[in-house]
C-alpha cells in the first residue's frame, strides 16, 4: 500500500483552486482526448483504488472489505498546474463528461503563487469592470444635417493622417522653396496595437497580417498593425506588404539587425515607426519575452540564443534625458529611411506625458506622440504593475490635448491613444469618446485578440497565461502543438468582419454630428457624462 503524501503548509487540495474539475465516470469512455488537450496538464489519466463494505452476509459473518481498482480523470492541486478553466477538455470531450466548475470560495491559491520568491507575473489583463469611457454619452445631434450623411446610409469615408502637419503658411512657404515637408500618412483611425512576433503565435501574426492586407487591397481601408518590440519576419520585410505596417523599435532592440540589414532591399516604406519608451500594462519597466516562448524561429529573427528570457531595459540605454532621447533617436530613425518616414514616440500613460508632448512641439521630425492608458495589456506584467500602477488613458489624453490647443497645435501632432479600448466590448463607442477628447489614431491589441481568435480570459482571472507560452486558443503560443489549433484565414476573416462592423457602428455615431470631411477630434462639445467631478476634469458637459 502507497504511503500517504505529508501534508505541508503549503499542501492544497481540488478544494482550494478557484476552478474545479467535474468529472461523470458514468459517461466517460476514457478516450484520453481532455488529458491531451490540457494546455497547463491540470488533469491527468489516474488509477483509483476503492475500498468497499461488504455486508452481504447479513448477521453470520463479520462486514469485510473488498478492494476495487478503476481508472479515471484525477485533477492535480500543486499550483503550477492549477486549472486555468480554459474548457478545451469539456470542447473536445465526445460525451460532455468533463467541464470546469468555478469555485467562489476558493482564495487560498492567490497565496501560493510567489513560491520560490518569485513575484506573480501573469500575462492577463487588468480591467477595473467599471469604465469611464462606457459612460459617456454623445449629446450633439445636427437638425439640419444632408440627408446624405444619414446614419443608415454612410456615404463617406473615416480617415485620419499620421504625421506632423505644417501650418499652412509653413507648408506653402516649404513648397515654394522646395525645403523638406515632413512625412505624413492617410490611415484609417483604428491602429492595431503592438503585439510583437513572439509575443503572438506565427499562425496569428499571420491571420493578422493576411487580414490588413485585405481590407487595404480589397476593401479599400488603410488599416495598419505595429509590429511591437521582435522585429517581423524577413519575408515580410522585403515585401509590398510592408507599408501596411508600424515597425515598432523599443530599449531591447530585439529584431532590428534584420530590419537594418534589410533597408536595402525593402520593396516599400514602412507605414511608420514607432519609438517605444513605455507600456500602460507595466509603466516603468521594458518588454518581457520568457524562455518558454523564445524558439528557434523566434531566436532567429533577434539574433539570440534560443530557450532564454528576453527583457527589454527599462529605458534606453544609451539615453539620459527625455530631450536627448527623443530628440536623437526620431533623428536617426528618420535618417534611415532617407527622412520618408514617419516617426514618433510611444510612453506610458502619465503625469510626465505633458513634458514628453512639448519636446515633441520643438522637434521638427516628430510625427506624433502615442500614449498607452492603464488599463488592458496582455504582456508579462507582475501583478503589481498592472494593477496599482499607470494612469488612466482619457484624462491624460485630454491633458495633452488641451496642452496643444493652448498653444495653437492642436492640428499639428495627431495624438494615439491606447489602453483598454473596446475592453466591455463597445470598441466604436470608446474609440468615437477618445477622439472627441482628442485623439487622432485609436490603438487596440487585446480586443482584436478575443474578437479575432476567441481568446478567453476574463477578469476573474480565467485563463491569463499569455507569457508562458501555453495559450488553448494557440493565440499566444510557440508550441506547434498549441498554435496549429488557430488557422490564419479563420483569424484573416474574422479580423475584416470586425473592422466592417466598426466601422458601420462609428459612422453610425458621427453621421449625426454632420462631419463627414473629417474625425471629430477635439469635438468636446458633443460628449456629456452624468458625473459633475468627471465632467470638469474633462472639460465637457455635465447631464442628468
Amino acid at each position: 500500500m502507497q504511503p500517504k503524501p505529508a501534508i505541508t503548509p503549503s499542501t492544497l487540495s481540488v478544494k482550494d483552486l478557484p476552478w474545479q474539475i467535474d468529472w461523470d465516470i458514468q459517461t466517460c469512455t476514457l478516450c484520453g482526448r481532455c488529458t491531451a488537450v490540457c494546455p497547463v496538464s491540470a488533469i491527468e489519466l489516474a488509477v483509483h483504488r476503492k475500498r468497499v463494505v461488504d455486508a452481504t452476509a447479513g448477521l453470520k459473518a463479520k462486514p469485510s472489505n473488498v478492494h476495487t481498482v478503476y481508472y479515471g480523470i484525477r485533477q492535480r492541486t500543486d499550483p503550477a498546474y492549477a486549472c486555468i478553466d480554459c474548457a478545451m477538455c469539456n470542447m473536445v470531450c465526445p460525451n460532455n463528461s468533463i467541464e470546469p466548475r468555478r469555485q467562489g470560495e476558493a482564495t487560498t491559491l492567490r497565496f501560493h503563487n510567489n513560491r520560490g520568491g518569485q513575484a506573480r507575473t501573469r500575462g492577463g489583463r487588468r480591467n477595473n469592470p467599471e469604465s469611464l469611457l462606457d459612460q459617456i454619452k454623445f449629446i450633439r445631434i445636427s437638425m439640419l444635417t444632408d440627408p446624405a450623411l444619414d446614419a443608415g446610409r454612410h456615404e463617406f469615408e473615416l480617415r485620419t493622417l499620421l504625421g506632423r502637419i505644417q501650418p499652412p503658411e509653413e507648408g506653402l512657404k516649404a513648397f515654394h522653396d522646395e525645403a523638406w515637408v515632413p512625412p505624413v500618412r492617410e490611415i484609417y483611425p483604428l491602429v492595431i496595437g503592438s503585439m510583437s512576433f513572439g509575443a503572438l503565435s506565427p499562425n496569428m501574426w499571420e491571420g493578422l497580417q493576411m487580414g490588413v492586407a485585405y481590407l487595404n487591397e480589397e476593401m479599400g481601408m488603410p488599416v495598419r498593425m505595429c509590429t511591437g518590440e521582435g522585429g517581423c519576419p524577413p519575408r515580410l520585410l522585403r515585401s509590398r506588404f510592408l507599408k501596411y505596417v508600424i515597425l515598432q523599435i523599443a530599449s531591447g532592440y530585439f529584431g532590428w539587425d534584420e530590419i537594418i540589414h534589410a533597408i536595402p532591399e525593402m520593396k516599400e516604406d514602412p507605414c511608420a515607426v514607432e519609438i517605444k519608451y513605455g507600456q500602460g500594462a507595466k509603466p516603468g519597466d521594458g518588454g518581457l519575452l520568457m524562455w518558454y516562448k523564445v524558439n528557434k524561429l523566434i531566436a532567429a529573427i533577434r539574433g539570440v540564443p534560443p530557450g532564454v528570457s528576453l527583457p527589454s531595459p527599462p529605458t534606453h540605454q544609451t539615453k539620459y534625458s527625455i530631450e536627448e532621447a527623443v530628440a536623437k533617436m526620431i533623428q536617426s530613425m528618420s535618417m534611415a529611411w532617407g527622412f520618408r518616414v514617419p516617426v514618433y514616440p510611444k510612453i506610458s500613460g502619465t503625469t510626465t506625458a505633458m513634458a514628453v508632448l512639448n519636446n515633441l512641439v520643438r522637434n521638427p521630425y516628430a510625427a506624433g506622440l502615442a500614449i498607452d492608458g492603464e488599463d488592458g495589456g496582455t504582456g508579462a506584467a507582475y501583478n503589481v504593475s498592472m494593477n496599482h500602477m499607470g494612469h488612466p488613458i482619457a484624462s491624460n489624453l485630454r491633458d495633452c490635448y488641451l496642452t496643444l490647443a493652448e498653444q495653437g497645435r492642436q492640428n499639428e501632432i495627431p495624438l494615439m491613444a491606447g489602453g483598454g479600448i473596446g475592453k466591455n466590448g463597445n470598441l466604436a463607442h470608446n474609440a468615437a469618446a477618445l477622439i472627441m477628447l482628442g485623439a487622432s489614431v485609436i490603438q487596440s491589441g487585446k480586443y482584436i485578440m478575443q474578437a479575432t481568435a476567441g481568446c478567453l480570459g476574463s477578469e476573474v482571472d480565467r485563463c491569463n497565461i499569455c507569457n508562458i507560452g501555453q495559450c488553448p486558443k494557440g493565440i499566444t503560443s510557440q508550441d506547434p502543438r498549441l498554435y496549429r489549433r488557430l488557422d490564419p484565414e479563420q483569424v484573416a476573416e474574422r479580423l475584416v468582419d470586425v473592422y466592417l462592423s466598426f466601422d458601420t457602428e462609428l459612422k453610425k455615431i458621427f453621421a449625426p454630428l454632420g462631419r463627414s470631411t473629417s474625425l471629430p477630434i477635439g469635438m468636446s462639445d458633443a460628449l456629456g457624462i452624468n458625473n459633475s467631478d468627471v465632467a470638469e476634469r474633462l472639460k465637457i458637459r455635465y447631464v442628468v
